[in-house]
């Protein structure tokens, strides 16, 4: 099934990296033990996303797609993770 134009899986996708940013970000562990690994992490998971928006632009949500232009990372998944409690 379709979400405003992302199939399912396609914002199960984005979903799924947004969360990993968001892990990456608050591993304190990693960032006391290793923050080189965990700069190269967030940039290898920023540049996922950041890829997906370029390919899927045209099927993005304008709300959707403003809030990935914009680097509102936090506010895109909210706005994915309600859109898929509401499908």
């Amino acid at each position: 099934m379709a979400i405003e134009g992302l199939s399912r899986e396609e914002l199960e996708e984005l979903i799924a990296m947004l969360e990993r940013r968001l892990k990456v970000i608050g591993d304190a562990e990693m960032r006391e033990n290793d923050p080189d690994e965990q700069l190269r992490q967030l940039q290898e998971v920023s540049e996922s996303i950041q890829v997906f928006h370029e390919l899927k632009r045209e099927k993005i949500p304008v709300r959707l797609r403003h809030f990935l232009e914009n680097s509102s990372l936090n506010k895109a998944l909210d706005w994915a993770r309600e859109a898929m409690a509401t499908e």
